[in-house]
């Protein structure tokens, strides 16, 4: 049964159930909606309305495919239609098939007029549906080496051009893979000892366009063009640098508070310098614990924060996704501790936790500055 009513004494919202329950979601944000894009053994894909609070059916992947922690990213297209996105999906085990899938997405949420539109180009061209990768000459693209695991694969898009997938996946590895070509074109390792690179934390380390724009400064004034992403899985903490021009990496460590380095499988979200982490699973020999603990590492500062208030239930293996004006956290399905799958959708303010440790910087900022001046009252 569906619960809509606000949860008291949390930060959070109930919204409506899902159509189903799903763990290990991908999502993609479109404007007002929030495509669910099958998750764990289930094929179904959703749209998501942040203002009605509903859902509607997409479409399935194909029957042949067994989904197990794949991957979802937008792919930027350069034809400028603003109602549609294309989408990407891959990853899978080894041992079972694995996809490279793209779907051109339409709004299933258009009136009845423009609903007639998107069927007629449905029909002709595809949408709203999975269908193969292909290359120029109509050949299929599988992204993944064929000796590599990529269950619990994460990518980011980026490059100067948009063209560049950044992928890091089991047991420590990273690829970068060129979209416009449709080839690899670096692979290296990730320096870990003992993390297994799997269902992890990865973002781009500038917001959205901010990134595209400083490539393009850069390339004007004839600077090297870096990307910068963040990688973070349990004990691992890592400033990952990508430099288009000589196609090298570089790692640099980052700091991982010891109450997140025994987690993983948690949900996260990026916002203005600020990383948000939900939930998570220690895993101890099989003995699993499941977390509603909610953390913030300021990305500039290399501070970290945990929250007095947690998730309403312990979850792992959610999906968390800003909404349109990135004012609200969505947290999308998952794992609770009894290891039952969920139907549960909640939303929280970003307000809540941006703004909740930098509140306590100022404080002790002005602590010690108050301090020090004092020292200096008595040295005088």
């Amino acid at each position: 049964m569906s619960n809509q009513a606000s949860i008291t004494s949390t930060p959070f919202q109930s919204l409506k159930d899902l159509p189903i329950p799903l763990t290990e979601s991908q999502c993609i944000l479109h404007k007002h909606e929030i495509l669910i894009c099958g998750s764990r053994l289930k094929n179904e894909c959703y749209s998501y309305h942040t203002l009605k609070n509903e859902y509607k059916f997409i479409c399935e992947y194909p029957s042949d495919i067994t989904l197990s922690g794949h991957c979802v990213v937008e792919l930027i297209d350069n034809n400028n239609n603003k109602n549609e996105i294309t989408l990407l999906s891959f990853g899978g085990n080894k041992n079972i098939i694995r996809h490279t899938l793209v779907m051109k997405y339409v709004s299933v949420w258009s009136d009845d007029n423009k609903m007639d539109k998107s069927k007629k180009l449905k029909k002709s061209n595809y949408y709203n549906e999975w269908t193969p990768l292909i290359n120029d000459y109509n050949n299929p693209i599988i992204i993944g080496r064929d000796e590599d695991d990529y269950v619990g694969v994460r990518a980011v898009i980026g490059g100067s051009n948009n063209n560049l997938l950044f992928i890091t996946y089991p047991e420590h590895n990273i690829s970068v893979f060129d979209v416009n070509i449709f080839q690899f074109i670096k692979h290296d390792t990730i320096p870990t000892l003992f993390s297994l690179v799997s269902c992890h934390c990865f973002v781009s380390k500038s917001e959205k366009g901010q990134e595209q724009e400083m490539m393009k400064t850069n390339k004007k004034q004839n600077k090297k063009r870096n990307y910068e992403m963040l990688l973070f899985c349990e004990n691992v903490g890592l400033l990952i640098e990508y430099n288009e021009d000589n196609n090298i990496f570089q790692f640099h460590q980052l700091p991982v508070c010891d109450s997140i380095a025994i987690l993983k499988q948690y949900a996260y979200v990026c916002i203005n310098g600020v990383i948000l982490f939900f939930g998570g699973l220690v895993d101890w020999f099989e003995n699993d614990i499941v977390t509603g603990s909610v953390y913030k590492y300021l990305i500039h500062e290399n501070i970290w924060t945990s929250f007095e208030h947690n998730l309403p239930i312990p979850l792992h293996n959610c999906f968390g996704i800003l909404n349109r004006n990135n004012n609200d956290i969505h947290i999308i399905g998952g794992s609770n501790d009894e290891k039952s799958i969920v139907s549960t959708h909640i939303k929280t303010k970003v307000s809540e936790w941006r703004y909740a440790s930098q509140l306590v910087i100022f404080l002790l900022t002005l602590f010690f500055v108050i301090k020090y001046k004092i020292y200096l009252y008595y040295i005088k």
